[in-house]
C-alpha cells in the first residue's frame, strides 16, 4: 500500500491540477489510415485526467477529435441517404449542432439553403450522425442537439482549396449571424464545429473515453486520415458546453489566455482597418470575427481562422498571435526580430501559458508560448509517425522504435509537412517566415518613435519657488523626498516595506491629478 504523502505547509499534492490535454498525431509522408485514428483516440484516453467533470460523473468538460477528410467513408454513407458527393476536395462538410424544437431546426437548415444559394455553392443535403447516448451523463443528454452532417458542393465558378475553403467560411458565417440575431439565440443550441474541405471534427460534451463510443463512425474500421489532433477539455474560464468542446477549427489549445480582454477589443478597434482582396466585398459579412460567449481558446481559433484565410501561412499566423520573447533577445536574427516588430504593430501577443496544437489538414504543428510553462512532449517513429502531446507515455512505443523524442523549448514551434513528407525545423520556419517580405524596410520606412519626433521649442520659464510648483502640480515634500528624488538618482522607482497611509485620490478630500484615479 502506498504511504500519503507528507504534507508540507499549506500544500498537499493531491489539490495538484493542471489544464487541458492535448495531443496529435500524424504519418508524416501523408500515409491515411485507421490505425492513425484508433492510436489517436488511445492518446486522448490517456489524457482523461487532464479533462474534467462535474457534479455528474459521467458528463466531461469536452472531448474531439479532428481528422482529414474521410472521403471514401463519406462516399459511402452518403449514398445510404441517396446524396451523390462529387470528388474529394470538390464538397465541404462538417458537424452541425442542431436545436431539438422541430421548427427552430427547420429554421436553421433552411438558412443553410438560403445563404449557400446566394453565394453561389449547391448544398447536396443533410446526413443524420448516428449516435449512442446511453454511454453520456445526465447533464451531457439534457443539453444534447441533433446532430447532423451538412455537405455543401463547390461552385463551378469557384476555384477548389484556399478559395472554397473562404467560402464556406462565409457561408458558415453568415448563417451563423442569421440564427444568432433571431429568437432561436439564447433558447436553443446551434453551432457549426467547422465546414471544410480538408478537415472534419466529431466532438462533445464528453469525456475522452465516451467519444468513441458516442458517434459510431469513429468505431468503423473503414474511416482514414493521415492527422489526428485530439483534445481532453478542462473548462477554465467557461461553463462546459457542446458548442466549446475542442478542436476547434484550426487549433486544440492547453492553457489561458491571460490578456484576453484586451486581444477582443484591440480586434474590435480596428475593425474598419479590415480589408482583404480575398473576400472580394464580403469582409463584413463575417463579423464579429470573435463570436461572443466563446472561450479564450475560441476566440484564438476566430482570429487564427481569419488570418489564414486572409492569405497567411500556418507559421505566420501562429507567430504572429504567439510570439517568441524577442523584444530584449539580442542574440535573434535581425530580420526575425523585424518581423516581430512589424507584426506588433498588426497583432497583440495572445499571451498566456499554452500549448497549441494546429493544422489546416495538410500540415499540422505545435508551438509553446515564450515562457514555457505548458508541457509538450513529441516523439518520432522509425515508421514516420510523429507524436506530440502534453504528456509523456500516450502511446505504447519501443525504445528501438524511436528514431528522435523531445520536448518543445518556449517559443519554439514543431511543424510537419505530410505533402512535402517531412518534418520543419523551428529554425528553417522562421528563417523562411521572416524573410517572405522586406519587413525590415517597411519598418525603416513607415515606423517612427518617440525621439524621432521633433523637440518643442516652447520657452523654459524658471522658478525658484518650488513649493508654489509642488503644490499646483499634486506632489508633497514626502513624493519630493521618498519617490522623486530616488527616481532621479537610480533611475529606477523606490521600494519600501513600511504601509501607505495617503487615502485614495476617490476618497481623498484634496485636490488630485487625472492619473493618480487609475
Amino acid at each position: 500500500m502506498q504511504k500519503p504523502e507528507k504534507i508540507n505547509g499549506l500544500y498537499q499534492a493531491e489539490f495538484e491540477k493542471d489544464s487541458c490535454g492535448v495531443g496529435f498525431l500524424c504519418h508524416v509522408k501523408g500515409g491515411k489510415s485507421n490505425s492513425i485514428i484508433r492510436d489517436a483516440l488511445t492518446i486522448l484516453k490517456r489524457l482523461a485526467h487532464r479533462g474534467a467533470v462535474g457534479s455528474d460523473p459521467d458528463t466531461g468538460d469536452g472531448a474531439g477529435i479532428l481528422i482529414q477528410i474521410p472521403h471514401e467513408f463519406f462516399t459511402s454513407q452518403a449514398q445510404r441517404t441517396k446524396i451523390e458527393l462529387p470528388g474529394a476536395g470538390e464538397y465541404g462538410s462538417g458537424l452541425v449542432f442542431l436545436p431539438r424544437a422541430v421548427a427552430a431546426r427547420g429554421f436553421c437548415k433552411e438558412t443553410f439553403l438560403r445563404v449557400a444559394r446566394e453565394e453561389g455553392q449547391p448544398l447536396l443535403g443533410w446526413r443524420k450522425v448516428p449516435v449512442d447516448d446511453s454511454c453520456i451523463g445526465k447533464a451531457a443528454k439534457e443539453t444534447q442537439p441533433v446532430i447532423e452532417q451538412i455537405f455543401i458542393a463547390r461552385g463551378k465558378k469557384l476555384n477548389e482549396g484556399a478559395d472554397f475553403e473562404r467560402k464556406l467560411y462565409l457561408i458558415r458565417k453568415r448563417v451563423e449571424n442569421i440564427v444568432r440575431a433571431s429568437n432561436l439565440a439564447h433558447k436553443a443550441l446551434f453551432c457549426v464545429t467547422n465546414i471544410s474541405s480538408r478537415t472534419f471534427t466529431y466532438k462533445g460534451l464528453l469525456m475522452p473515453h465516451q467519444l468513441e463510443q458516442y458517434f459510431l463512425d469513429l468505431q468503423d474500421k473503414s474511416l482514414k486520415s493521415a492527422i489526428a489532433l485530439v483534445h481532453s477539455r478542462y473548462s477554465t474560464n467557461t461553463f462546459p458546453t457542446w458548442n466549446l468542446a475542442q478542436p476547434f477549427r484550426f487549433l486544440a489549445h492547453n492553457g489561458e489566455i491571460n490578456t484576453l480582454r484586451g486581444n477582443i477589443n484591440w480586434m474590435q478597434a480596428r475593425r474598419g482597418l479590415l480589408k482583404s482582396p480575398l473576400f472580394k466585398g464580403g469582409i463584413r459579412k463575417i463579423e464579429p470575427i470573435i463570436v461572443p460567449g466563446g472561450s479564450d481558446s475560441a476566440a484564438l481559433d476566430n482570429v487564427f481562422e481569419l488570418l489564414l484565410l486572409s492569405g497567411r501561412t500556418l507559421p505566420q499566423a501562429m507567430m504572429m498571435l504567439i510570439p517568441s520573447a524577442w523584444e530584449n533577445n539580442r542574440l535573434m536574427d535581425k530580420k526575425l526580430r523585424d518581423f516581430y516588430q512589424y507584426h506588433a504593430c498588426l497583432m497583440e501577443p495572445w499571451d498566456g501559458p499554452a500549448a497549441i496544437a494546429f493544422t489546416d489538414g495538410t500540415r499540422v504543428g505545435a508551438v509553446l508560448d515564450r515562457n514555457g510553462l505548458r508541457p509538450a512532449r513529441f516523439i518520432v517513429t522509425q515508421q514516420g509517425c510523429a507524436v506530440m502531446a502534453s504528456e509523456a507515455g500516450v502511446l505504447d512505443i519501443p525504445p528501438r522504435d524511436i528514431l528522435r523524442s523531445g520536448r518543445l523549448e518556449p517559443g519554439k514551434m514543431l511543424f510537419i509537412d505530410t505533402e512535402e513528407g517531412r518534418i520543419i525545423e523551428d529554425r528553417e520556419i522562421k528563417e523562411a517566415v521572416s524573410s517572405h517580405k522586406p519587413y525590415g524596410s517597411w519598418l525603416k520606412e513607415n515606423m517612427r518613435g518617440l525621439d524621432d519626433l521633433p523637440q518643442p521649442n516652447a520657452p523654459q520659464k524658471k522658478s525658484n519657488n518650488i513649493l508654489t510648483l509642488l503644490k499646483a502640480f499634486g506632489f508633497t515634500r514626502e513624493d519630493l523626498k521618498v519617490i522623486i528624488k530616488h527616481m532621479a538618482k537610480t533611475g529606477a522607482e523606490p521600494i519600501g516595506s513600511m504601509g501607505n497611509d495617503t487615502p485614495l485620490a476617490v476618497l481623498s478630500q484634496k485636490p488630485q491629478l487625472a492619473y493618480n484615479y487609475f
